[in-house]
């Protein structure tokens, strides 16, 4: 039986479950974006340096690093949809702990509560990365999954413009005001349940790796660390996460540094419609453009071009700097999805454990921001986006060479 994007070769539909999956990465996008607003807020708000606000997303990602490998063990022994389930009603947990966290107004409160929601969101990522790949043909695996991640794009736009308007709702001079910070979390935490709720009633499938791509032509396992391409896809999915969160983190800083007329609250809505606008269009984009491209070579050519727009922000022009970075998102758009899909390429039984190991990657956006912002401190902001410049670097390599998988 023929087969297309979301129907399997044995004619199997994975429509509603694919769009399920698409609305928990909206959400996850929703959530990272939002951390771009806290940088800024907390370092207003609390009067600590551009490097302690890396602490931000070190929280965060942190909890994805450490929480990747019990994830997978999870799925491994009770299965995707309970995993998820799990880590949603976990998520809930910290959505909830903003609200003593604004009571208390501390800075190490609010970030124990994203290392919590981190944790939670770890089991779904851990999921649906590679469920998204098999939920329809082979031959789209890549495109799916670019597709899927393109809804974790439209929450990258709701999370900076939500929480720019809800957060600065006061205004500059309102900044020490913690009133308006759990507003975003709480509604984060309202609309988990309900897709928790629905994940009970209306379990995912359970979708098992085909038995032909789990056989080898020796019937042996190669050890996990053995397979070139995973190895490479690993290193460049940390470089990948490090240079956009730390474009993410710096976004606003940035901004309005270079242009001082540009307020907390107005850099926060381009970066929403502005920078996560184009990242939409171009995950959107991308996965249609994967009809005709390979992914490698697609990959390679949007690395290079990210270069070329950071060495503009480094030399820096004025508002010509703050376009280029605005255009950086719609480069970076494809870069999380492709790189997954080609690092568990081939990759059979052990696609459960790779996934585990490329989440854990993510932990390369708990580093990034600190140092960027120690760079800034030190010297200036412009030159902190020296470290994304050399993590797209790091992406061309892959695309050109590093993907390719070596007997």
């Amino acid at each position: 039986m023929k087969s297309n994007l979301f129907t399997d070769e044995k004619g199997r539909s994975y429509v509603l479950p694919f769009f399920l999956i698409a609305s928990l990465f909206l959400l996850s996008g929703y959530t990272n974006s939002l951390l771009d607003v806290l940088n800024k807020y907390f370092q207003e708000g609390l009067d600590i340096s551009r490097a302690q606000s890396g602490l931000v997303q070190f929280a965060l990602y942190s909890g994805y690093f450490l929480m990747a490998i019990p994830a997978g063990m999870f799925m491994k022994k009770w299965g995707y949809n309970k995993g998820i389930v799990a880590g949603l009603f976990v998520l809930v947990a910290g959505c909830l702990l903003f609200i003593p966290g604004a009571y208390f107004e501390s800075f190490y409160f609010f970030l124990v509560a994203l290392f919590i929601i981190a944790c939670g969101f770890t089991f779904f990522e851990t999921a649906a990365n590679p469920l998204a790949t098999f939920l329809g043909s082979k031959a789209g695996a890549a495109r799916r999954l670019n597709l899927a991640q393109s809804f974790n794009g439209l929450g990258w736009i709701l999370g900076p413009l939500l929480g720019g308007l809800i957060i600065f709702s006061d205004g500059e001079t309102g900044i020490t005001n913690f009133n308006n910070l759990p507003i975003p979390f709480i509604i984060l935490g309202s609309l988990v349940i309900v897709i928790a709720v629905l994940l009970i009633k209306k379990p995912l499938p359970n979708i098992q790796v085909e038995k032909q791509e789990i056989a080898t032509t020796d019937q042996k396992v190669k050890p996990i660390i053995r397979h070139r391409h995973f190895v490479w896809a690993v290193v460049a999915q940390f470089f990948y996460v490090a240079s956009q969160t730390g474009v993410n983190s710096f976004f606003i800083n940035y901004a309005t540094e270079t242009d001082p007329a540009i307020s907390n609250q107005q850099a926060a809505v381009l970066l929403s419609f502005g920078g996560m606008g184009l990242f939409v269009l171009g995950r959107f984009s991308g996965s249609y453009i994967l009809k005709w491209f390979q992914p490698n070579k697609l990959l390679a050519t949007y690395a290079a071009v990210c270069i070329l727009l950071m060495a503009v922000v480094i030399i820096g022009f004025d508002n010509i700097s703050i376009i280029a970075l605005i255009l950086t998102y719609f480069f970076m758009s494809i870069m999380y999805p492709t790189i997954f899909a080609l690092g568990i390429k081939n990759m059979g039984a052990q696609v459960p454990k790779a996934s585990s190991i490329l989440v854990m990657a993510i932990v390369g956006g708990a580093l990034c921001p600190m140092l960027m912002g120690y760079i800034a401190d030190v010297s200036s902001m412009a030159i902190g986006f020296i470290i994304p410049l050399f993590g797209f670097l790091v992406i061309l390599m892959f695309g050109l060479t590093g993907y390719r998988i070596r007997s």
